[in-house]
């Protein structure tokens, strides 16, 4: 059994921040001269990326889950006679 769902949503935006400390690590260090206008777009087009990511996963999770209570819920209702005692 998962411990946790999976959130690919949170990955992709860990990646993209991993991503962009690594190219302002080489630009203190000096291997790469880069302006810090080149990372702006790089952030929000990846935030942007892990809110579309999120969305779909959230879609797909619900049609999922709205398939496996519909398959379950198949038998007869407790009371099918019209009476309203619990059996």
């Amino acid at each position: 059994m998962l411990r946790h769902e999976f959130r690919p949503g949170r990955a992709v935006a860990g990646l993209v921040m991993l991503t962009l400390a690594g190219g302002y690590a080489a630009d203190a260090a000096g291997a790469w001269d880069a302006p810090w206008t080149f990372f702006l777009p790089l952030l929000l087009g990846g935030l942007g990326l892990a809110a579309a990511v999120t969305w779909a996963s959230y879609r797909v999770r619900r049609r999922r889950e709205a398939r496996k209570a519909s398959a379950e819920n198949t038998v007869a209702p407790a009371s099918t006679s019209g009476s309203h005692a619990i059996r």
